[in-house]
């Protein structure tokens, strides 16, 4: 498979995944996180489908903005920085009550992909409210959270979905 087949893959796998989770959270308001801005596309697909900030505030961490101006969010839902400064200290601010994540962190290194889905899986675990979904472009290992069905048509392995156990 090309480069170009392969990134239209991911990227309808993530589209896929992402409306799956925002249908499901419907109902349920709450913050939402963004891990890795890149160029907003992701961004801008969640607030496009998630349209009230009020019910689903969306928090987004990056290490250094590049993002096309229209993606780029409000100073005071971004978390500027590396993951390892910023996460412990969102998900203590956000203790059990994040209803979505979507984390696209992934680089071309497969060991250095391990170690930050380590971290993550752990630091991200105790902002999760119950029930609450996270996808995710590495395997994360969530304590207290379980894997769950990808929407049709996405690939195993593609991408993953999570969802926090209810307590």
């Amino acid at each position: 498979m090309s480069r170009l087949d392969s990134a239209i893959r991911r990227l309808e796998a993530q589209r896929a995944c992402l409306d799956q989770a925002c249908a499901a959270i419907d109902r349920r308001p709450g913050p939402v996180l963004e891990l890795g801005l890149g160029n907003g596309r992701t961004y801008d697909h969640l607030r496009e489908r998630l349209t009230d900030p009020d019910r689903w505030p969306i928090y987004v961490f990056e290490r250094k903005v590049a993002a096309h101006p229209d993606c780029i969010p409000p100073d005071d839902r971004l978390y500027l920085g590396d993951f390892h400064d910023t996460l412990p200290r969102a998900a203590e601010d956000f203790r059990g009550q994040v209803v979505l994540v979507h984390a696209d962190m992934g680089s071309g290194d497969e060991a250095a992909n391990a170690r930050l889905a380590a971290f993550v899986s752990q630091a991200l675990a105790p902002a999760l409210a119950p029930g609450g979904l996270v996808l995710s472009d590495q395997v994360l290992r969530l304590p207290g959270a379980e894997r769950r069905p990808l929407p049709d048509g996405v690939a195993e392995g593609r991408y993953h979905l999570y969802r926090a156990l209810e307590q």
